[in-house]
């Protein structure tokens, strides 16, 4: 086993909540990530819920989520002894991250091409709403806008809502990866090369690819994808492909697909737990053995429709014949399910290669067994609060530059005497006069 993967890069950290996951999957993967807080306090400490709701700027768990492994200093680069500070440490980094509005490092001498003047190989990575440059680019943003903006709020949803907003910070953790994808691109191209870059990332741009095949879909059919909730691009309900209750939560079903068995299986199953009401009866019979992929993509096509109706015998004509004898089934299968536990449905379902996934909640994620038995959630120690927090594990696993969790996050300035006393060689005297003048 070698060291981290990142373990020789050095990342300057002035994200906001736009970014600040970017820096945490590079400082995971071992990367030097010092984040660097305004004196006045870094308005993510104040992001809720807190640690036994204590609001303060040491407890706030979305910050020690997204800033596990990192460094902390305090600065205030407006300034101009600020600024000469950050330049020194712009000479010792391979990264800065930033998420101000387009146009502000420059105003204040610590654009890309100041920068470049003392790293020549920097990389500037800046992660904002709509990027560096077009009508948008300085408009406000927040989560809410980004995927408003990106055109992931028109296909949230079941049919008969309004555009959902996903959970929060959907839109600013997409625009993270992205920022995180890039940096590593430039990172690899400036080993090769020797040229750093400015990274410029879009929260539009970023969470629009995540509208799957929306955009396509109009470009070559003309056709504006809509909210489908569970059942996807299929234009009907379908029985067993949904959300379904049960004894002590939900389970996701989807039956009848690709890559797992049949419903025949599902009706086999119901019939060994007397469950099976009148669906051995036809035209139910039928009905769930047509309904696999090529059935349900001929809902889309009544040219293809019509062979399948015909096998019906004539108790089936239409689209609208259907509908009454999927209800049903749906219905059936619904009482099925609502007698279980989603782990009994789960368990039992995947050893009979029926497709079911519980809808799981945070408590369940918590006691999942597949997630304990490969150790990934990681217990951190933090001393300022007595005890033992407890994080999300690993989003991949390298063999042999493993991620971990190295350190817990930081306390507001904690490393200030670290970073410019012992590494920057700055007297500890100036430091606090510094401090008193407000600049650290």
């Amino acid at each position: 086993m070698t060291n981290a993967a990142l373990s020789d890069l050095r990342v300057l950290d002035l994200a906001g909540e736009i970014g600040v996951y970017a820096t945490k999957l590079l400082a995971d993967l071992g990367a030097d990530v010092i984040r660097i807080e305004h004196p006045d306090g870094d308005p993510l400490r104040e992001i809720g819920p807190f640690w036994h709701d204590e609001a303060a700027a040491d407890r706030s768990l979305s910050f020690l989520n997204n800033n596990t492994n990192k460094r902390s200093i305090t600065l205030d680069i407006a300034q101009p002894e600020g600024r000469a500070l950050f330049e020194k440490l712009v000479a010792t980094a391979d990264v800065v991250v930033e998420t101000f509005a387009p146009g502000y490092l420059d105003s204040i001498g610590l654009g890309y091409a100041a920068l470049c003047t003392i790293k020549p190989d920097i990389i500037l990575t800046s992660v904002t709403g709509f990027g560096q440059d077009g009508p948008h680019a300085h408009y406000r943003w927040s989560d809410v806008v980004g995927v408003a903006m990106s055109g992931m709020m028109t296909l949230a949803g079941d049919k008969d809502d309004p555009p959902n907003m996903p959970v929060p910070s959907q839109g600013y953790t997409g625009a993270s990866i992205q920022a995180a994808a890039g940096t590593m691109m430039a990172v690899v191209h400036r080993d090769n090369s020797g040229e750093g870059q400015h990274i410029d990332v879009s929260m539009q741009e970023a969470n629009s690819i995540n509208q799957e095949t929306a955009m396509q879909t109009y470009d070559m059919m003309k056709a504006i994808r809509t909210r489908t909730g569970s059942r996807g691009a299929i234009p009907i309900d379908i029985a067993g492909i949904g959300v379904y209750e049960c004894t002590d939560g939900q389970v996701f079903s989807y039956l009848g697909t690709p890559g797992g068995a049949p419903w025949t299986a599902m009706l086999d199953w119901m019939n060994r737990e007397g469950m099976a009401e009148d669906l051995n009866d036809e035209p139910y019979v039928t009905l769930i053995r047509k309904l696999q992929l090529s059935f349900l993509t001929s809902l889309a096509r009544p040219d293809e429709l019509q062979k399948h109706l015909d096998e019906f015998g004539g108790r089936v004509k239409s689209v609208g014949d259907l509908l009454p004898l999927l209800m049903h089934l749906h219905q059936v299968f619904g009482r099925f399910c609502a007698s279980m536990s989603k782990w009994t449905l789960y368990e039992e379902g995947q050893k009979q290669r029926l497709m079911f996934g519980i809808v799981s909640t945070p408590e369940d994620l918590a006691k999942n067994p597949q997630l304990a038995a490969r150790g990934w959630y990681q217990d951190v120690q933090h001393d300022h609060l007595g005890a033992t927090v407890r994080y999300a594990g690993p989003p991949y696993r390298l063999s042999e530059t493993p991620w971990s969790m190295r350190r817990r996050p930081p306390l507001p300035g904690e490393h200030n005497t670290e970073v410019y006393v012992q590494e920057l060689g700055v007297p500890a005297g100036e430091i606090e006069r510094l401090r008193a003048a407000g600049v650290v």
